[in-house]
């Protein structure tokens, strides 16, 4: 049984107001469930959100959580489902063979009414790394692309190879940038896990494991992205997601993988 938690995060939330630097923006959490698949990554829509978990997909209700429908890809040889986003009624989920090299990586789709594996698309061995988040904005597909250091790294490279590329619908690229150098810091050894685009025009991402959102922006001119603040939050770095069913409101999903936790927070 998944049980629903209503939080008071009274002292968390005023904290939250304290800590956030470079930034007018607060982060307040809501609720959280209790889902012992919460491992990797979390999507939403209007009436469900789906727990992503390396090869198991699982449908649970915004209610209370219940468990809905199950998918496990395993037999089809998914080793390592990053993160999902949910666009006009289908799951579109980062896929890659992390931590093996080279890197490859596809982008595997579902019908989010049925959990049914309807579509694919492989971009083989990436030429940017390993495919960890997607989302789309003004019809063009963005994708977060990792570099790992130390034993994961990949041809002599590092973190700071890590990028966001922007891709039109039949997935041709148009641009990329690189993130600042302080969060190739925060994310090194690992990488940029997680990312959404807000209905403020604002990205949000993740490293892998630190209880934080990034803000950032597309720059004005040049290849690095511009962060604008950092929002402590209730979550364990990987893989979030946007709830865009809810009007003027920008409300983030999240994970606590080591409490096996879905997690629901508002940024104002």
């Amino acid at each position: 049984m998944h049980l629903f938690k209503s939080l008071s995060f009274c002292t968390f939330s005023l904290l939250l107001r304290v800590l956030s630097p470079a930034s007018s923006q607060t982060l307040t959490p809501l609720k959280e469930f209790d889902v012992k698949e919460a491992k990797q990554a979390v999507a939403v829509d209007a009436q469900h959100f789906y727990v992503i978990n390396n090869s198991t997909i699982t449908k649970h209700a915004k209610a209370d959580g219940k468990l809905v429908a199950t998918w496990d890809g395993t037999k089809q040889g998914i080793v390592h489902l990053n993160s999902g986003v949910v666009i006009k009624g289908k799951l579109y989920c980062a896929n890659s063979n992390y931590p093996e090299i080279p890197m490859t990586s596809s982008v595997e789709i579902f019908d989010v009414k049925t959990l049914k594996h309807v579509d694919t698309h492989s971009f083989g061995i990436a030429q940017h790394g390993s495919l960890t988040w997607l989302d789309q904005k003004d019809g063009h597909w963005f994708i977060g692309f990792a570099h790992y250091a130390g034993k994961e790294s990949s041809e002599g490279r590092d973190v700071r190879w890590t990028s966001l590329v922007k891709y039109d619908m039949e997935w041709r690229q148009v641009e990329a940038w690189v993130f600042p150098k302080n969060l190739v810091d925060l994310f090194t050894p690992k990488s940029n896990s997680g990312g959404a685009w807000g209905a403020d025009g604002l990205l949000y991402c993740t490293g892998h494991d630190r209880g934080e959102v990034y803000v950032l922006k597309l720059p004005k001119s040049g290849y690095t992205l511009s962060h604008t603040g950092t929002l402590p939050a209730p979550i364990e770095g990987q893989g979030i997601a946007m709830d865009r069913s809810v009007a003027g409101k920008t409300l983030l999903y999240g994970i606590q993988r080591s409490k096996h936790i879905v997690t629901v927070s508002e940024i104002r």
